[in-house]
């Protein structure tokens, strides 16, 4: 049954593990990997990709993270993305758009369009991001604030730092409380905090500028609240399903108020689980279906765009480096495909199970058959 959900794509350009992936329109912008500079663009339609443009050569990247920056002024066919560089992006896929960067590049050398240079300011002061000291192997970013103006990032050991991208400069630092370290781990903004946006642009001075971030590595799962006005962190823990706890190194995705959990790494192991979290009901869930083998350090992005979910290179258990690339449709994983509540015991999944069977016995009888379905599931 896996394999009939998952649909195998055209193989990447070249092997792929610790990538970094955005979406802009029918593209996915696979920025490099580790020890692997090429960029690509691949065309969800046309199933192809393109090469964009490669890394500078003095950069090495381990565990690296690239977010895209959003502005709401700026052209729809043009993005900006972040790593410590910058990259302005005009699709490579459209003549007309690469024409007319071409063009201005030419008569405007600081717009290097497709190319991967240093992040400067308004005033072309070139800006860095962290200090020598900080280890951002494995750094997980987002960009949330009243404006999409701030960047939160999380990296080792156990830090959260706020840079404003308006003032380029950092205005937050804070530990985060909890027992592991973190890198390779999950960092979602709650789509929610979108919602908050638009409430604060109807009515400013009624509604307090918060922002919900959640984190995932290992045993530790944390709510993050930051207060835009007070310039102030709260935390919140929360309960990780025994069956991922070990684990870290997954891809994920959030889809409305749900995270999804594909394989990850852990106890010398790669798995092919894949688990879901439901923000809205404090929820952890497993699939019954699983990715088609285990996989770990990969990436996954979800495309409003077709409804789809890409899962881009990663390695196995050997440690070889895949040029896999599949997708799955987001319906695949609707809640009433989920087989095991991992928060519950056993014993609660019995009652609840008896309940069940009580209801449907009164209302159409009952098979012994549904007895063997149900107690699979139960021992």
């Amino acid at each position: 049954m896996s394999n009939q959900i998952f649909q195998t794509l055209k193989e990447l350009p070249t092997p792929l593990v610790e990538s970094q992936c955005v979406l802009h329109k029918h593209e996915l912008l696979i920025c490099g990997g580790y020890q692997q500079r090429a960029c690509y663009s691949y065309h969800t339609i046309k199933n192809e990709y393109k090469l964009i443009c490669e890394y500078p050569g003095d950069v090495e990247l381990i565990g690296h993270c690239v977010v895209k920056l959003v502005d709401n002024n700026k052209d729809i066919n043009q993005i900006t993305l972040l790593h410590t560089l910058m990259m302005e992006y005009v699709s490579v896929w459209s003549e007309n758009e690469m024409n007319k960067s071409k063009k201005l590049n030419k008569f405007n050398k600081s717009n290097n369009y497709n190319e991967w240079v240093p992040f400067t300011d308004n005033h072309n002061h070139q800006i860095q991001i962290g200090n020598d000291y900080d280890n951002y192997i494995g750094v997980r970013a987002v960009i949330s604030g009243s404006n999409n103006h701030l960047l939160f990032i999380t990296y080792q050991l156990q830090n959260i730092s706020v840079f404003d991208l308006n003032t380029f400069q950092f205005i937050k630092h804070d530990n985060l409380p909890i027992d592991n370290h973190i890198y390779y781990h999950c960092f979602v903004s709650n789509p929610e905090n979108g919602q908050v946006q638009e409430m604060i642009k109807t009515n400013e001075k009624k509604n307090k500028r918060n922002y919900q971030m959640l984190l995932f590595c290992f045993k530790t799962g944390l709510s993050i609240e930051y207060d835009e006005d007070n310039n102030t962190f709260q935390f919140h823990q929360i309960p990780v399903c025994k069956d991922i706890a070990p684990f870290y190194a997954y891809a994920y995705v959030c889809i409305n108020d749900i995270i999804l959990f594909f394989g990850g790494y852990g106890n010398r192991t790669c798995s092919k689980f894949v688990h879901k979290y439901s923000i809205r009901e404090n929820k952890w869930m497993i699939f019954q279906n699983t990715l088609p083998s285990p996989l770990c350090n990969f990436v996954a992005i979800l495309s409003e765009e077709d409804n789809h979910i890409y899962i881009i290179g990663g390695e196995d258990d050997k440690k070889i480096i895949s040029l896999t690339h599949i997708k799955t449709k987001v319906r695949e994983w609707d809640p009433s495909q989920l087989v095991i509540i991992c928060l519950f015991s056993k014993n609660e999944i019995k009652f609840n199970i008896a309940h069940w069977i009580r209801t449907l016995q009164i209302e159409f009888g009952w098979i012994d058959d549904f007895d063997k379905i149900i107690m699979k599931y139960i021992r």
